[in-house]
């Protein structure tokens, strides 16, 4: 018994070891480069970083993030659209990369890329220094509208910037808005209060959050957040201003289907993830998975209707 013990216990070693060799010569590249326009401790930044390390045994090869700061994304798209369709250089997508196509001429644009698949909805909240005088959203349009207020957001061309414009619309307050290329300098900045407020996601604040150093004062979506339910919204506070970020994955165009195929098969196992599922809740991420080619339709959508949106707004002409 003893002696079969063992010569099974070999056998399913060598059928495991051999599932995990044959899942990584399925994949066309031994190396995934996930990129990120996002400084380290940034919302896409985190967002890969955490997420890595699960999926790995899901897709297969060896997956290593890289951040590509500069031009508000322009750089990272460059990058992933120019380089070769072999499943092994990807895009971390965030309305961002559609805010820059449309506000500058980057070199590459959204429209150069192939949406691969979506992973998240993540809310953005608007947050403060935990020892600020500002308890609430409406008392920081009050005093930006006694004097003049600091908000931050992560990058000029961002769907973030584009919610504190609003902000300021549909208030009146007066504010000057100071952009980053990146979440956690923005942070550094609200931390010292050079900023009055800042807006990003749970995500990428959670560990100042949880130090005591940074306070939320509403949410910028259409629902309170399943782990803060007293969190009000900014609706609830009378501010009518809402969206909700997407976060998921584009490559260059062409890519391979059997490459699409294999994201399309490893994201939903991913998300089922007992351990990796603990981490994405308790980040109040909301499960968004979308398939290849129901992304692709989201994104010319989202893609239009901004342009609309920027163009009513007289942003662009």
């Amino acid at each position: 018994m003893f002696t079969r013990g063992i010569f099974a216990g070999a056998a399913i070693s060598a059928l495991l070891l051999a599932s995990a060799v044959q899942a990584e010569e399925n994949y066309p590249a031994p190396v995934v480069k996930l990129i990120t326009h996002s400084s380290p401790g940034g919302g896409s930044d985190v967002f890969l970083r955490e997420m890595v390390p699960y999926l790995q045994p899901y897709l297969g090869p060896k997956l290593v993030v890289e951040n590509v700061t500069g031009g508000s994304g322009a750089k990272a798209m460059a990058e992933v659209a120019h380089s070769t369709p072999d499943g092994g250089e990807f895009y971390a997508t965030t309305p961002t990369f559609i805010y820059t196509s449309l506000l500058s001429q980057p070199e590459a644009t959204y429209k150069d890329l192939e949406p691969l698949v979506n992973v998240f909805y993540d809310p953005e909240v608007v947050y403060t220094a935990a020892d600020s005088d500002f308890k609430s959203l409406p008392d920081v349009i009050a005093a930006a509208k006694e004097g003049r207020g600091k908000w931050g957001a992560a990058n000029p061309a961002s769907l973030e910037r584009q919610l504190l414009e609003q902000m300021k619309q549909k208030t009146g307050a007066n504010a000057s808005i100071v952009t980053f290329e990146g979440g956690g300098d923005m942070q550094i900045n609200v931390l010292n209060h050079t900023l009055d407020i800042g807006v990003g996601e749970v995500e990428e604040i959670r560990a100042q959050l949880d130090a005591g150093k940074l306070r939320m004062l509403a949410v910028l979506g259409d629902k309170r957040l399943d782990q803060f339910p007293d969190l009000k919204t900014a609706r609830e506070e009378g501010i009518d201003v809402a969206a909700v970020k997407f976060r998921g994955l584009a490559g260059p165009k062409n890519t391979p289907p059997e490459v699409i195929a294999a994201w399309e098969a490893a994201i939903p196992k991913l998300l089922e993830d007992p351990k990796y599922k603990k981490i994405w809740t308790e980040n109040n991420l909301q499960e968004g998975f979308m398939k290849h080619d129901e992304y692709v339709a989201f994104m010319a959508k989202f893609g239009a209707d901004t342009e609309n949106f920027l163009k009513e707004s007289g942003v662009i002409h």
